[in-house]
This record gives structure tokens, C-alpha cells and sequence, in this order.
């Protein structure tokens, strides 16, 4: 029981990438539609590639999308518009009229029977005016049905009356009956009650509309069983186009169903695990040391994962948007934490895993893996901000001018081309932009480290190393010193030269707390160590380490960062101590004069502890020729690859002797030694 246990516990890291591929197989397929997959791949204006094609079963040729619309637009222009009868306005108005006609004619000299009489036309007028309703602006362009009194009739263009119809109207009664004066008060007093009472009745006509939309087919026209739907070599027409999508979309939701169900969900399975299970050999055998870290794994896969699930929900909901996901965030973040050739590699096999999902996946695939090229190709340095827009507008072109050659392509010209599309590709862009606060968000929840951020750290006035200015001025002249060699040198051999820089700054920040027992911060002739025995001496240094450490990760230092301060002594050996120390005790044990390590494991930290060990040696040197440094910095680096100090790190025998040439020529320009000219 024991013994599982153990070896459980030495093959956790294993165990747990496991559990990572098969939650991760598990989620995409479950992310994916419900739905088969077409056998046949088609494009409209290119040339059917396969066999005839006949209908394998009966099926109703869908509509487009274009058939509809114009269909349900000219429902709209033919509906008929409702409007609201109001009888309280009508009968305000015959009221208001009798109060207007008294007060108008009771000093009048007419004879009170010819009152009367022009009271009753006056009632008669209003009547015929109302008979139908008064309209404010009724829609001219649609049926116009009155409702009263729960009953809906229907209306002629001639029985439609506004306002200024109305006026027409009253005018016209009274033309030739009475003296003008009289005629005058009578038009005043009628139209002044006239106001409209047929109102438009938004909800009834809405339902009207929906209940008319609701009968249009979406289908026209049938295809039987055995009938030849497009031949060998035919090129796809829009009407065959047409054809083949119904066929498409009818054999995918048939595909489905029952027992079929179960071999699709075994086929995306297997096809979803081989992507996948490159994934994981491409980092075993090409980047070993991301694939014995889990937390970068799972970061990789969390990547991987979150594009597919907002690509599958978008194509879930409205197909027409899927460019709107920003997958080119993808390849410049992995760029950005790893290195350019897994970004694409990873970009590459989360557009094979889309390309079951998304509609014309050879299009789509097309487009991004170009984007993602031109991703790898222009993103860099994302510390200087004006980068990151510069590549987003770059790859916001590429799709721009790949969907005006894919356009051209299946309609043969550049007419009906849509302007959302372009607006898709900005708003793509725009959301790519996302991707510094996304770093920044990774930054915290991963514990990776960015450019960005050891741009950030390689600011002498942030705190830490204006603390190790003001404590310990040589340690700080020295650090800057092994900075400017260590990125020399990394730019020399293709190394992350941001990453040294910043290791070489805080590698020596351990020396603050006894700032004085080093050599290069005594500024008189009193040296501590001679009133201390070799072994207390040689501990205070070999301690700066460990010290180093904990003042890092008090500070929230990166742990790619503290690397540097771990391994830039390796496990090399206090030797002047150790010669003090045998001078009184022959046998001296030497583990307590030699650092505790490990060895560098990267071409970055080799680098450091060269460039640190040649600077902090070259000041005991006096009137320095080319020769004498040449011969420095040999011996020096050959001691170090003796002692077996870069045996885990990948740096090769040829990149060494780059960086040692890089080491003369800068140690050659800081003692300005010139040509010796002769006499």
C-alpha cells in the first residue's frame, strides 16, 4: 500500500496531465453543436469535386435568408395598419359645437327657425365628418382598418379623412347657402370642435403583422428521393448552392438522431483527443521544460478552451458573427509568456478543432492561420504600446483584403459585398486590444511574467533597487554593470535578453543586509572579515543567496525573477576562505565554503552567472591588455564548464564561446583600451 502510494506521488505531475487531456476532450466535444457534419465540402462558384450527387431522400429546398427578408417586407407594406375609434372625442365635439353656435348667433338678427336650420347642418357636417373617424396621418402605404365598438371595416384611400380633409369638407357644405358672414361663423364654430379621434393601435397591429409573418413558408419547392441534385465537375450555381445547404442542413439535424448519435459523439471524441494528444508530444518532445510545469499546461489548455467555447457559442447563436471572436489574442499571448513557434503551433490546432464547427471551415481556417502568421510576424515588444495597434491593424487588414479575394472568388465580382463585414473585422480588432489587460490579468492568476512587467521591474527607481542604491552603491554599480554584459550577450545568441537584464539587476539585492562584508561596497582599507574566522566569513557570503531569496519574495518578486538570484553561484565554491580556513584546520570540510545552488537550467541564468563572475573578477584586474582579458575570461568560463555548472542548462559549446566573445569586447570597452599604435 505503502509502495502505490509512493509512486503515486512521484508520478502526480503525470497523473495530473491526464486528468487535463480528457476534462479537456470532455468539454469541447460538450461545447460543439448538436449536429452531424456534411460528408460533402462545397462553395458556391467552385467546381463540384465528388461524384453525382442525388437527393438520398426527399427534402424541401430552403429559402435564403434574402428571399425572406423581402418576403416579410412586402407582408409589411400589405398588412393592414389598425386604428382606434374614440366616441367620447365625436361626441365632445357636438357638444362644444351647440356652446360655440349660442354664443355666436344669440345677438344674431336671423329669425330663430333659420337658427335652427343652421344648427341642424351645422350637427349634420360634424356627423359626416366623424362617420369614419378623423385621422391625424394615417399610413398610407398599408390597408387601414377602423375599429368600433370591437368591430374592425376596412377603409378606401377616399374614406380616409385628416384634418385639413375635414376643413376641405366643411368649407365645401357651406359654399353657397348663406351670406358670407354668416358662412364664416358657421365654418369657424363647426371646425374649431373638429379633432382627431382615430388613433393608431400599435399592439393590435403588431399582432396582425406577427400573425401574417407567422404563415410564410420557409421552404419552396421539394426534391424527391433519387433526383440528381448537381453532377461531377458542375460548378456551383446559386441555385444548386441553394439546394445543396438545405440538403446540408436537412441530413445534419437527421444525422442526429437516434443511434447515430453516439458514433458522431465517438468521431468529434477521437478526432478532438488526436489534436490534442499533438499538443501534448509537441511540448514533451520540443519544449520539455513548459511540459513539466503544469501551471503553464493548464494555462495553455485554459487558452485553448476559452476560444472554443466563446467561438462555439457564437456560432451557436448567430453564425454570421463568428469573425467577431478575436482568436489572434491566442498567438500573441503565448508569444508574449512562451515564444513564437508554440503560439502558432497552438493557434494552428484550436483552428482544426473550430473547423468542425464554424460554416465554410475552409475559409475560416484560410483566414486564421494567415491572421495568426501575421500575428507571430509583427507582435513584439509589447511594452512599447504603439506595437500592439500597429499588429492589430495589420492583421485587421489581412482579413479585410482575404474576404474581398474569397468575394470575388464565389460571386465573380464585387458587387453585393456587406459592410457589417467590414464592421465584424473592426470590432474584431478592437477587441484583440483586450489582450494587454488580459496579460495582465494571467500575470496574477498563472504567476507568469510578461514583458510588460519586467519592463516595469527593470526601472532603477522602483523600490527595491533604490533601496540597493542607498544601502550598497557598489552591489548596485556592480548589478548594472552585469546587466549591460549579461543582455549584450543574450541578444548575441537569441535568449531573452529583457529576462537576463532584469535578473542581473536584482541577482545581488541579498548583499543589502550586510553590505559592508563586500568588497565592492568598502570604501576604506577596514575590512570586516579580517576580525572574523574563515568559516563566519565565508557563510555572510554564501548567505547573500538565501537572503536574496526571501527579500525577493517579501518584495512579490516573479519566480522567474528569483531563478536568477538562486542559481547565479551555482554550487561553486568560496575558495579564499576555504584557503584561510585550511591554513588552520587542513582538513576543512569544503561543503560548508560552497554554495547550496542548483546549477543555472537555463541559457539565460548560464549567461548571468558568466557575465557575473567576469565582472566582479575583472576588478582585480591591473592595466588590463587584450590579451590579459582574453585570457581572463577563458579561464574563468573554463573553470565554471569544469565544474559542471551549465550541465542542465540547453546552451550549447558554440553559443558559449559567443557569449564569451561578447564578454572581451564589452570588458575591452569598459577599461578603454585602445590599439598600440608603432613607434
Amino acid at each position: 500500500m505503502g509502495k502505490s502510494l509512493d509512486n503515486f506521488y512521484k508520478k502526480q505531475s503525470l497523473f495530473y496531465k491526464y486528468f487535463l487531456y480528457f476534462i479537456s476532450i470532455a468539454l469541447i466535444v460538450y461545447f460543439f453543436p448538436r449536429g452531424g457534419k456534411f460528408k460533402y465540402d462545397f462553395q458556391k462558384g467552385k467546381p463540384w469535386q465528388y461524384e453525382n450527387l442525388y437527393a438520398p431522400f426527399d427534402f424541401s429546398i430552403k429559402k435564403t435568408a434574402v428571399e425572406i427578408e423581402d418576403e416579410q417586407e412586402e407582408l409589411k407594406s400589405k398588412t393592414a395598419a389598425y386604428y382606434a375609434y374614440d366616441n367620447t372625442i365625436y361626441q365632445k365635439a357636438l357638444n362644444d359645437f351647440s356652446d360655440e353656435f349660442e354664443s355666436l348667433f344669440q345677438a344674431s338678427e336671423l329669425p330663430s327657425s333659420k337658427q335652427q336650420e343652421l344648427f341642424q347642418l351645422g350637427n349634420q357636417v360634424l356627423d359626416s365628418v366623424y362617420a369614419n373617424g378623423v385621422f391625424e396621418q394615417p399610413d398610407k402605404q398599408s390597408e387601414v382598418m377602423l375599429v368600433v365598438n370591437n368591430a374592425a371595416s376596412s377603409l378606401n384611400s377616399d374614406d380616409i379623412i385628416t384634418l385639413e380633409k375635414a376643413k376641405s369638407i366643411i368649407q365645401n357644405k357651406f359654399r353657397t347657402v348663406f351670406p358670407d358672414e354668416v358662412r364664416s361663423k358657421l365654418i369657424t364654430a363647426v371646425f374649431e370642435q373638429v379633432k382627431p379621434n382615430s388613433f393608431y393601435n400599435k399592439d393590435l397591429s403588431d399582432r396582425a403583422l406577427a400573425d401574417e409573418l407567422s404563415k410564410i413558408s420557409f421552404t419552396r419547392g421539394d426534391v424527391l428521393e433519387g433526383r440528381l441534385i448537381i453532377a461531377k465537375g458542375e460548378v456551383v450555381e446559386s441555385e444548386n448552392y441553394n439546394i445543396l445547404n438545405s440538403l446540408k442542413t436537412e441530413f445534419e439535424s437527421e444525422l442526429w438522431k437516434g443511434s447515430n448519435y453516439y458514433f458522431i459523439l465517438f468521431g468529434y471524441t477521437v478526432l478532438v483527443a488526436l489534436v490534442l494528444m499533438m499538443l501534448f508530444l509537441f511540448l514533451k518532445k520540443y519544449r520539455p521544460e513548459i511540459y513539466s510545469n503544469n501551471t503553464k499546461v493548464t494555462f495553455i489548455f485554459v487558452n485553448v478552451l476559452l476560444m472554443v467555447f466563446i467561438t462555439t457559442l457564437v456560432v451557436k447563436n448567430n453564425e454570421n458573427y463568428v469573425y467577431v471572436v478575436p482568436l489572434c489574442i491566442l498567438p500573441l499571448i503565448l508569444k508574449n509568456f512562451f515564444d513564437a513557434r508554440l503560439g502558432l503551433f497552438v493557434h494552428v490546432l484550436t483552428i482544426l478543432i473550430l473547423g468542425f464547427v464554424v460554416p465554410n471551415s475552409f475559409e475560416y481556417i484560410f483566414l486564421q492561420i494567415i491572421a495568426g502568421i501575421v500575428t507571430i510576424l509583427t507582435v513584439s515588444e509589447l511594452y512599447k504600446r504603439a506595437n500592439l495597434f500597429i499588429s492589430v491593424g495589420q492583421i485587421t487588414l489581412i482579413y479585410i483584403i482575404g474576404y474581398f479575394a474569397f468575394h470575388t472568388i464565389h460571386e465573380g465580382n464585387l458587387e453585393n459585398i456587406e459592410l457589417v463585414t467590414f464592421g465584424i473585422f473592426l470590432l474584431n480588432g478592437m477587441i484583440t486590444l483586450f489582450a494587454q489587460p488580459l496579460i495582465y490579468l494571467y500575470e496574477k492568476i498563472f504567476g507568469l511574467v510578461s514583458d510588460v512587467s519586467l519592463l516595469e521591474l527593470s526601472d532603477t527607481n522602483s523600490k527595491l533597487l533604490k533601496e540597493l542604491s542607498n544601502k550598497a552603491p557598489g552591489t548596485f554599480h556592480h548589478s548594472l554593470q552585469v546587466a549591460n554584459l549579461a543582455e549584450a550577450a543574450a541578444n548575441e545568441i537569441g535568449a531573452n535578453s529583457m529576462l537576463v537584464r532584469v535578473g542581473a539587476l536584482y541577482h545581488d539585492i541579498g548583499k543589502m543586509n550586510n553590505p559592508t562584508y563586500f568588497s565592492e561596497n568598502q570604501i576604506t582599507n577596514v575590512n570586516p572579515h579580517d576580525d572574523l574566522p574563515p568559516k563566519e566569513s565565508a557563510k555572510i557570503i554564501i548567505d547573500h543567496v538565501i537572503e536574496g531569496i526571501e527579500l525577493a519574495r517579501k518584495n512579490g518578486l516573479p519566480d522567474r525573477v528569483i531563478d536568477f538570484l538562486r542559481t547565479h553561484h551555482g554550487t561553486s565554491f568560496v575558495y579564499y576562505f576555504f584557503k584561510k580556513q585550511q591554513e588552520l584546520e587542513p582538513e576543512a570540510d569544503e561543503a560548508q565554503f560552497r554554495y547550496p545552488g542548483p546549477i543555472p537550467f537555463s541559457k539565460e541564468t548560464a549567461i548571468l552567472m558568466m557575465a557575473d563572475s567576469v565582472e566582479a573578477a575583472s576588478k582585480s584586474l591591473k592595466s588590463p591588455t587584450y590579451l590579459m582579458i582574453d585570457e581572463f575570461v577563458e579561464k574563468i568560463v573554463k573553470g565554471q564548464m569544469q565544474a559542471n555548472q551549465f550541465l542542465n542548462a540547453n546552451i550549447t559549446f558554440k553559443e558559449i564561446e559567443m557569449v564569451k566573445k561578447v564578454l572581451k569586447q564589452k570588458l575591452t570597452n569598459i577599461y578603454h583600451l585602445r590599439v598600440e599604435y608603432p613607434e
